[in-house]
């Protein structure tokens, strides 16, 4: 019975916190989007103090001039503006970055060994945001609860301190996976098909993005998991994928450079 009782009332949550992504897939969501962006704004701030921030000027200007870019076209559905964002760049051989809900990016320096030009750095900060346009953290956050049957309310489980780790982690922060950090691979191919939208409303060129990964494969080749036992795509699905893309974001990327814009971030 009582195992009977819990389901009913995983099934009761589950209908009644059904959304929608951007890209027309079913999510579960339980908790507000002010909560979870709070949490995210908080997390940044833990982050700060924990990191090491980059003082090379020419290079943090260089990562907030191409994430301003990609976050000046972000649709007004999403109720994100440009001005919510906030970017540093952080000391760390890492190959790394994230977009936190609450509107922050935060860029490792160890990703340049990857990216060699702002249309590839474009690309990776695209598809950062884009996860916290698709609700991805949320999601998590909310997939995590009903696993664990914890049905508690939002200002518990993202106020109180013993959920603080596996909320960072639901953000994609603080569990690294070699490779920028961890979501699920249908999460990350969503990232990938919006951040690639948003690169090309900037004005990046997106095929740089199918370089971009394979710079990824050679950057990181020696720590590569298999894609069954990985939480993102192997890089040459994700290049494929990227690949079936490239026609449907021409247009946006033609009406970009049509409407003159052509970003100049120098490394």
């Amino acid at each position: 019975m009582k195992k009977l009782w819990l389901l009913g009332i995983a099934l009761c949550v589950f209908l009644v916190a059904c959304a929608t992504s951007p890209t027309g897939r079913r999510q579960l969501i339980l908790f507000g989007d002010s909560d979870v962006a709070q949490l995210g704004l908080t997390s940044f701030e833990q982050l700060k103090k924990q990191e090491k921030i980059s003082t090379n000027k020419k290079e943090t200007r260089y990562v907030r001039c191409v994430a301003e870019a990609i976050v000046h076209e972000i649709p007004a559905q999403y109720n994100y503006s440009s001005q919510d964002w906030q970017v540093e760049l952080f000391d760390s051989p890492d190959i790394n970055a994230f977009a936190l809900p609450g509107g922050r990016i935060g860029v490792y320096t160890g990703l340049f060994k990857a990216v060699k030009n702002q249309d590839q750095l474009a690309a990776v900060l695209g598809h950062e945001v884009a996860h916290v346009l698709a609700r991805h953290s949320n999601e998590r956050l909310s997939q995590s609860q009903l696993a664990n049957m914890g049905m508690l309310a939002a200002d518990t489980a993202l106020g109180d301190s013993t959920y603080r780790e596996p909320a960072m982690a639901a953000l994609g922060i603080g569990a690294q996976v070699g490779v920028l950090l961890p979501y699920s691979r249908i999460q990350e191919s969503e990232a990938d098909v919006l951040g690639l939208q948003l690169m090309a409303m900037a004005g990046f060129n997106p095929e740089q993005s199918i370089v971009l990964w394979q710079n990824m494969a050679q950057a990181t080749g020696k720590n590569k998991q298999s894609e069954l036992l990985s939480t993102h795509p192997s890089d040459q699905h994700r290049i494929d994928e990227l690949n079936q893309q490239l026609a449907a974001v021409a247009p946006l990327y033609a009406k970009a450079k049509e409407l003159g814009r052509k970003p100049q971030c120098q490394f």
